[in-house]
């Protein structure tokens, strides 16, 4: 289950002084690691390369074989489980709804998965693109984002995702 921290610090330009306040902020692992709760293993964002606070980011997971999953899904062909690339663009997902404005506090958790397809097997070497966009904000308690993952410009999952914020 993915949990997220409701009212984290906002990211500014100032976090990222290479950026223009026009321009999108780029996050580093270091600044992901501030705003979601996650942690090895589940820390599954290693880089923000666009970022729109409340609105859309694209980040990067590198995928390598020293990840613990591995090891047993499966010995000799070793593919990354898909709750696993959910996971990750959740997490995506996770730095738009905890960023919009004026937010109870509480932590967001998954509400629902809809229409998720699995489209090729993600295998250590990849690097996902992951690309995730605000839908909806709903009595700001409910948030739902579409979330798209690629590898190498092609798609390997997507579906819209929804997050509940629990008291």
């Amino acid at each position: 289950m993915t949990v997220l921290p409701s009212a984290a610090p906002q990211a500014t330009t100032a976090d990222c002084p290479a950026a223009e306040a026009a321009h999108p902020v780029v996050l580093s692992s270091e600044q992901i690691l501030n705003l979601l709760p996650h942690r090895y293993p589940f820390a599954l964002v290693d880089r923000v390369v666009e970022y729109i606070p409340g609105q859309r980011a694209v980040a990067l997971k590198n995928v390598t074989f020293n990840e613990p999953q591995f090891q047993g899904h499966f010995p000799g062909r070793p593919l990354m489980p898909g709750v696993l690339i959910v996971e990750a663009m959740a997490q995506v997902g996770g730095l738009i709804v905890t960023q919009m404005p004026d937010l109870p506090k509480g932590l967001f958790v998954f509400a629902g998965i809809d229409g998720v397809r699995f489209r090729r097997p993600v295998v250590p070497g990849d690097q996902l693109l992951i690309t995730c966009e605000l839908l909806s904000l709903k009595r700001r308690r409910f948030g739902k984002v579409r979330a798209d993952a690629k590898v190498d410009g092609e798609r390997v999952c997507s579906g819209e995702l929804m997050f509940s914020l629990v008291d």
